[in-house]
């Protein structure tokens, strides 16, 4: 039978063992200092990017549309792209082309397309498309992200299919 004091002993030397393993984890996980001139951003995981376009992509489909999906980095490169059955095949470059503009300004596209109307060579830049249908997504103020969504009938509802996935990143 094991004495109440070999049972604290052995217990308060597991926890110390417990504690040294949690410590060199976070020291060995936690960055470094930025060396003078970087800049770090953040940027949506893949596992995040996923579960966007997927609610993005189920949003459009509980509505009876087929649409594509894209999500872009904080650079406008696409993550994923998720082309829905059925959806027409301008569809996936138009969620690439929308999710890039909305990163590229940090503002949904919907609001943009009034900026084109005051300044109408916008949509001269290249890869660009000046529709509704983009969300930005933001840690902060800072865009981080983006995603677009085209082939419904209407820009406004590719828009709230977008802002759908946006909005499935906070649960």
């Amino acid at each position: 039978m094991i004495s109440t004091r070999t049972r604290i002993a052995a217990a308060v030397a597991g926890l110390a063992a417990v504690g040294a393993t949690t410590v060199g984890a976070v020291s060995a996980t936690a960055a470094p200092a930025a060396p003078k001139g970087v800049i770090q951003t953040s940027h949506l995981s893949i596992a995040a990017a996923s579960k966007a376009a997927q609610a993005a992509l189920d949003a459009a489909g509980k509505a009876g549309q087929h649409v594509s999906v894209a999500v872009v980095d904080r650079d406008g490169n696409t993550i994923l792209t998720l082309r829905g059955d059925g959806a027409g095949p301008q569809s996936y470059s138009s969620a690439q082309e929308k999710a890039f503009t909305a990163v590229s300004w940090n503002a949904k596209t919907s609001e943009l397309v009034g900026r084109l109307q005051q300044t109408p060579t916008l949509k001269d830049i290249d890869g660009t498309l000046f529709l509704a249908g983009a969300v930005p997504v933001t840690a902060g103020s800072a865009p981080i992200a983006a995603v677009g969504v085209a082939g419904a009938p209407s820009g406004a509802q590719d828009e709230a299919f977008a802002q759908a996935g946006v909005d499935a990143l906070g649960k």
